[in-house]
């Protein structure tokens, strides 16, 4: 059950305006007066992503916004203080920006909408937004708020929050190499990338899944939260953001390109086209809390952010933490 505070949105969990048929009008004067803070990261992406036209339409319908833009050497806590006092909070950057807000603001129970400025994007691709303006002006009045997990990754006593994804090994070295390339050719330098992981580094994982070690030799490790890649394609078929458990993803292939059967696997299971095919480039595994290390420092990223630190890591589940806004049914965020 939700508690609602002075001022909150009332878009209950999975609740979808076809479930609840409103008028428009009555719709955009839920609104009214409403207080919406957008929290922005203006070194995001490398193109225009309308946040203006956004918060002008908002204040338009009545909205009272609050803009806070997001400056180096400050922690996002700071930015998110005052957020109960907040009907709904706007978090307009890359995947980056928004995992670091939404952990910021986890069990507060205040909606966000993952606004879609950075290069990928993928959590927002995962809640199927659009990246229009208006229409998503649109999910703000007619979406609903779903509850999901996050993820909380500790490395060296530090600790972070990631709704995609955290990896160690291939992965983490395809968005190294596609740093330079992301202002030229944006979302395809990922698969620029890619292509450039021909010989990756192998070596032996060692694992610890809830308490059990388990070892592998491969090209990386994903612990999974959300399961869509890039233009809504399954990593895998068996990923839920909202079922309390993480999907372990183990890399088992000697390149990321032999990794495409896989992706076509997950396509058909997704598509109810038949069992998969392919199985032995990839194995994966359920759990609440992973630490992940390996016989040779792997980097690290999570949610497309590369950082400096090396294996060994530990991430853990934070079940329903955080309140996104869509409008997609629950079900639909399910690989």
């Amino acid at each position: 059950m939700n508690v609602m505070i002075p001022g909150q949105i009332s878009h209950d969990d999975d609740v979808s305006a076809e479930k609840n048929p409103s008028k428009p009008e009555d719709a955009v004067r839920s609104l009214e007066g409403r207080r919406i803070l957008v929290v922005f990261n203006p070194r995001s992406g490398h193109g225009d992503s309308g946040l203006p036209d956004f918060v002008q339409s908002l204040r338009a319908i009545g909205a009272d916004v609050t803009e806070r833009e997001l400056q180096p050497d400050t922690h996002m806590d700071k930015y998110v203080s005052d957020v109960q006092s907040y009907a709904a909070v706007v978090g307009a950057g890359g995947d980056g920006t928004v995992s670091s807000l939404a952990y910021a603001m986890r069990y507060k129970n205040v909606p966000l909408l993952a606004y879609p400025a950075g290069t990928a994007n993928l959590i927002a691709q995962n809640l199927d937004l659009p990246t229009d303006p208006s229409e998503l002006l649109d999910v703000m009045i007619h979406g609903h708020a779903t509850r999901v997990d996050m993820g909380e990754v500790e490395v060296k006593g530090e600790k972070s929050g990631f709704c995609m994804l955290a990896g160690a090994g291939a992965d983490a070295a395809m968005i190294r190499d596609s740093e330079e390339l992301k202002e030229k050719y944006g979302v395809m330098a990922y698969v620029l990338s890619a292509m450039k992981q021909l010989n990756p580094k192998k070596t032996v994982f060692n694992l610890v899944i809830d308490g059990e070690e388990r070892h592998f030799e491969g090209i990386g490790v994903m612990v999974a939260n959300f399961g869509m890649a890039n233009y809504r394609l399954p990593i895998t078929s068996d990923i839920s953001p909202s079922d309390g458990r993480f999907t372990v993803v183990l890399l088992k292939a000697g390149n990321i390109l032999r990794l495409v059967p896989n992706l076509i696997d997950s396509v058909r299971v997704k598509l109810n086209l038949g069992d998969p095919l392919f199985s032995g480039n990839m194995e994966t595994l359920q759990a609440k809390n992973v630490t992940v290390d390996a016989e040779d420092p792997f980097p690290l990223q999570y949610d497309g952010e590369l950082h400096v630190e090396t294996t060994p890591f530990t991430a853990r589940v934070l079940p329903g933490a955080i309140r996104f806004l869509t409008k997609l049914p629950r079900t639909e965020l399910d690989t």
